[in-house]
């Protein structure tokens, strides 16, 4: 049992990822508790996913953005060096040519904050993923 010294949360193991605090309830607020250097990858990224796909619903899920439409759904966090958007595997093995240039781990894409955020792509996995 491991006991964050932060906010006194008890996990199973130790050093545990988590969202220490309150819970963010919407993105915005998600975006805002960020650090600064990180919050213009983190509005675009909020921005184009809500213009890619109509009637998508946007929520905070385990304490990040969460984008679902009808029983489908991707999200994204941030990382210290990068915004992790969970998009899934198939969804990664779909867009593999494109996704050369950017590191990929399981069901995620990482976009590194020192790069500009390749907005057509981010739009075209957000359709496939969500239509």
């Amino acid at each position: 049992m491991w006991i964050c010294p932060k906010c006194g949360r008890e996990f199973k193991r130790a050093n545990q990822g988590h969202y220490c605090g309150k819970a963010p309830e919407t993105v915005l607020e998600y975006i805002n508790s960020q650090p600064i250097e990180t919050r213009s990858h983190l509005t675009e990224m909020m921005i184009i996913l809500q213009k890619s796909v109509p009637c998508v619903n946007e929520r905070i899920l385990w304490s990040m953005p969460y984008y679902e439409k009808e029983g489908k759904s991707i999200s994204f966090s941030a990382c210290k060096k990068h915004v992790s958007f969970y998009v899934g595997i198939k969804a990664i093995e779909k867009f593999a040519l494109e996704l050369e240039e950017v590191v990929t781990k399981k069901n995620a894409i990482y976009f590194p904050y020192d790069r500009e955020l390749p907005t057509k792509l981010i739009e075209d996995i957000a359709k496939w993923c969500l239509s």
